[in-house]
């Protein structure tokens, strides 16, 4: 599965849907489910990892365009 992150990350920062609450949610629970897997000592899923930048890469581009206007 091949995933443009830089890509999506671009629409999730334009579409606006999604407020910045929801991006600061979503990237809190993922650090949660990592943090929990860590504990566990599981094995880190790829996809949790993609996410993670997806949505950090959003956020820093929402920002950026915020504070452009």
């Amino acid at each position: 599965m091949n995933i443009d992150i830089d890509k999506l990350s671009k629409r999730l920062a334009a579409d606006t849907t999604i407020s910045d609450y929801d991006f600061w949610r979503a990237s809190k629970n993922i650090n949660q489910t990592l943090y929990m897997i860590e504990r566990y000592r599981l094995p880190i899923p790829i996809d949790v990892l993609r996410a993670r930048n997806i949505i950090k890469q959003a956020r820093k581009r929402r920002k950026g365009i915020l504070q452009q206007k």
